[in-house]
């Protein structure tokens, strides 16, 4: 078997978080194994960022190289106001995400990420109606650490109060939901575009 091309695979060298995308956590075919993860290649054709960045400089992303932000990267501005699709993480992240890891190195960034894909998963796990992946995914992405966990802990302790049985999922979600939207536009972050 080959050696993996990239140790993680959540981060995608271009810098989107594919471990808080929507797709890393479908279940059956259309599952994305993340940049470059298991059974990647079969699954996507590769992208001009993969080729330069892993295939040739043998890097996880393109914020550990020397040429970081070359040409194929927008301008900050741009990924800010880039929508991208409710289907993937947000673009918005990409220059953040890049940035952290040329000052800090990817290891810093992998930890602080992990502890983003746990406050996701347990909303996926315990507060997922069905209907609710794409905007617990979205939210993991673009909220602070501080206020996921806030979040969870307020729906925690509402549902508590509320007694509200533990497989009542439809409300806990609407109570999850409601808490991060206040959060969200507390914080002027826009998780979805308003129709």
């Amino acid at each position: 078997m080959d050696k993996p091309l990239k140790t993680y695979p959540t981060i995608a060298c271009c810098g989107l978080d594919c471990g808080l995308c929507p797709r890393f956590y479908t279940v059956g075919p259309s599952r994305c194994p993340g940049c470059v993860g298991p059974n990647f290649f079969n699954k996507h054709p590769t992208c001009s960022f993969i080729t330069c960045c892993v295939k040739k400089k043998g890097l996880e992303v393109c914020g550990q190289c020397s040429e970081f932000p070359c040409p194929k990267f927008k301008s900050e501005e741009e990924y800010l106001q880039w929508e991208g699709s409710s289907s993937y993480p947000s673009p918005k992240k990409i220059p953040s995400n890049l940035n952290f890891i040329k000052k800090h190195g990817i290891e810093k960034f992998i930890l602080q990420q992990k502890k983003r894909i746990n406050l996701l998963e347990t909303m996926l796990k315990d507060f997922d109606d069905g209907r609710s992946r794409s905007f617990f995914c979205r939210a993991a992405c673009l909220l602070s650490l501080a206020d996921l966990t806030n979040s969870l802990d307020k729906a925690t302790h509402k549902i508590k109060t509320a007694q509200i049985r533990q497989n009542d999922v439809k409300n806990k979600a609407k109570i999850l939901k409601e808490i991060i939207n206040e959060i969200a536009l507390k914080e002027r972050v826009e998780l979805f575009k308003k129709k």
